[in-house]
């Protein structure tokens, strides 16, 4: 037992405390892990030379003890460590920090963190979720197999937090903390509010009632299309904003008239 433990947590990369290395079988170089790989060759000058690592066709690790190349294992086959307390070997995964709890999901084809017991698996989503989702987010197909609106990196396997916002689609969480900073509130991708806003329509309500509008502009009429409801009508023009009279949001914007179908 304490052979297997020698070094735990001594060794490792910035992403990883690990006590191997991997041979990149795309290139043949070695790496502290795929992110490693992967931020290095997407530095390359040249796009035909950059790629990504897929972690299913890793073959070879080298022992960061005794410096042994060696096939895809757990234990080192020369000199006896753990060289990952943490060891998946279908994704070819090692991580001494077993403090994140870590898990395989098999729906995901991936390892995660965050303790099997406190996620689910949404088949429709295609990811796992934590528990107080389940039966409270709305499913979006594949919402995780996307690139983050924001920053653009793919959401599935990022190491980074993410957010399932009230539509269903996700980001980062810390790309969409910086998005509410800015006072941004609606989803970069299909425009609905990511939260509860009534207590600002009501603020614009206010707004309104307070504002006179010209004369000129008191019976302009206008068509908008409700962002979070989805439904057009025809409202007066106000320079505030134009309040959807189906869910009373003001997350809307103005369109041509309706093409009425002809009889």
């Amino acid at each position: 037992m304490e052979r297997l433990n020698f070094g735990k947590m001594d060794y490792g990369c910035k992403h990883y405390r690990r006590r191997c290395m991997i041979r990149a079988p795309c290139c043949n170089e070695v790496f502290g892990c795929r992110h490693c790989h992967n931020e290095a060759t997407n530095l390359l000058k040249s796009p035909s030379d950059r790629h990504d690592l897929v972690r299913y066709d890793v073959k070879q690790v080298i022992c960061l003890i005794c410096d042994t190349e060696q096939p895809v294992g757990r234990v080192c086959k020369n000199c006896g460590v753990n060289m990952g307390e943490y060891f998946c070997e279908i994704c070819k995964f090692y991580d001494d920090d077993i403090g994140k709890e870590q898990f395989h999901c098999d729906d995901c084809g991936i390892c995660r963190v965050g303790g099997r017991e406190n996620f689910f698996h949404c088949s429709k989503c295609g990811s796992c979720y934590a528990l107080k989702l389940r039966d409270n987010h709305s499913c979006v197909e594949n919402s995780m197999r996307h690139h983050c609106p924001i920053c653009y990196e793919y959401l599935f396997d990022s190491l980074k937090d993410t957010t399932v916002m009230k539509c269903g689609h996700t980001m980062h969480s810390e790309c969409c903390d910086e998005m509410l900073q800015r006072n941004k509130y609606s989803c970069p991708i299909c425009s609905k509010s990511v939260m509860d806003m009534s207590k600002y329509w009501k603020i614009l309500d206010e707004e309104r009632e307070n504002t006179v509008m010209p004369e000129h502009y008191r019976q302009k009429k206008v068509w908008i299309l409700c962002n979070d409801c989805n439904n057009t009508t025809e409202v007066i023009f106000h320079i505030i904003g134009q309040k959807c009279s189906h869910c009373t949001s003001y997350n809307t914007r103005t369109i041509s008239p309706p093409v009425l179908s002809q009889v």
